[in-house]
């Protein structure tokens, strides 16, 4: 399972009732765990954990549903554990369906959030998949959330409009994403000078049949690319008039709008409700990687470079020189200064930088 796929699982079980004699089993099957390991762990001849109603995976996880109220104890009778030790758990976890708690053992990180919230840190355990990770990515999980979403809605959108699935109408599809993923920033960061603006507009004036949604959409372009003088004129209904000009060619051409089904609707709907202000730009990489499949990026010369690989090569290259040099400026004027001028004589060349995530 890729990091997405780890995504949707875990948002799934966070959202479904909870089931204590299951919830351990459902956990690790969100990361990646076959069935064949499940049903061992389950008949106890692979459960290593020396706890009542513990599960233990060795060299992976010790987690345990407790009672309610008992999710700090709990945690740390994992902790001190001696099957813990000697089964190398890198992680340990405790619920009690209402508080969720756990920790990584190998560098002491811990997340503490109630039971519905815990799909925010899937990331947290990623290594748990054998996915490996840098700080800056777990601890923006967000960005993974918001590509899970995008990549449904993207797959439902060619279920409706298979004609789009080619060569010919790819380019109107990923221009069309384009355009709604500049719509989501716009809106949460005050752009469109109100907050949740384009998603509820499309909430309020698309029937829930998704029979004009697409409609809806496309007035909504025109006039984000019609400058307001000429909007009168042009006949941009009112409920779309309360939208900023937007220069640059993004919304400009003939604006080809796919169709939507009911499904298609709920899925834009979603991507719009999460907070965009917690989302890297760099979700349009992100973006290339879910959806083009490895041949298609192949073919194409495609060649994403994931952001923890990125991270990998830029943090010990100067991001974590500059980090550290701005910790220590503090809230000294010439010391940021300087730093700044430094920042600002930073010049990178890249013949094939695709969608830039790299620098």
């Amino acid at each position: 399972m890729n990091a997405v796929e780890i995504e949707e699982a875990v948002s799934q079980l966070a959202g479904a009732p909870f089931d204590p004699k299951e919830f351990p089993f459902a956990f690790l099957e969100a990361f990646g765990n076959k069935a064949t390991t499940i049903k061992k762990l389950k008949s106890g001849s692979s459960n290593q954990s020396d706890l009542p109603g513990g599960v233990l995976q060795r060299n992976n996880i010790h987690l345990k549903v407790c009672a309610e109220g008992e999710v700090t104890a709990t945690l740390t009778a994992l902790r001190e554990s001696g099957a813990t030790a000697r089964q190398k758990a890198k992680f340990i976890l405790a619920t009690d369906g209402e508080w969720f708690e756990a920790e990584n053992l190998a560098d002491g990180e811990t997340v503490a959030c109630k039971y519905p919230d815990f799909h925010d840190h899937f990331g947290f355990f990623l290594a748990l998949a054998g996915i490996t990770t840098v700080k800056q990515i777990r601890e923006n999980a967000f960005d993974i959330k918001a590509t899970a979403r995008l990549n449904r809605l993207y797959v439902e959108l060619l279920k409706e409009n298979p004609d789009w699935d080619g060569e010919e109408r790819r380019e109107d599809l990923n221009h069309f994403m384009a355009r709604l993923i500049f719509c989501f920033f716009a809106e949460d960061t005050n752009i469109l000078h109100s907050d949740g603006l384009f998603t509820q507009t499309v909430a309020q004036m698309s029937a829930a049949d998704a029979s004009n949604t697409h409609e809806v959409l496309a007035e909504l372009f025109r006039s984000m690319c019609t400058p307001p003088k000429e909007r009168e004129a042009a006949g941009i209904r009112s409920w779309a008039d309360l939208f900023p000009y937007v220069n640059g060619g993004l919304f400009s051409g003939e604006g080809h709008v796919p169709r939507f089904s009911r499904i298609a609707r709920a899925y834009l709907l979603q991507v719009g409700n999460l907070d965009w202000r917690k989302i890297n730009p760099d979700i349009f990489g992100s973006m290339i990687q879910a959806v083009a499949d490895d041949e298609e990026r192949g073919t194409l010369g495609m060649h994403y470079t994931s952001v923890p690989n990125i991270l990998k090569v830029l943090n010990p290259l100067f991001l974590d020189d500059l980090r550290e040099q701005l910790a220590a400026a503090g809230e000294n004027g010439r010391k940021l200064l300087n730093l700044r001028q430094r920042l600002a004589r930073i010049r990178v060349f890249d013949p094939a930088c695709g969608s830039g995530n790299f620098w």
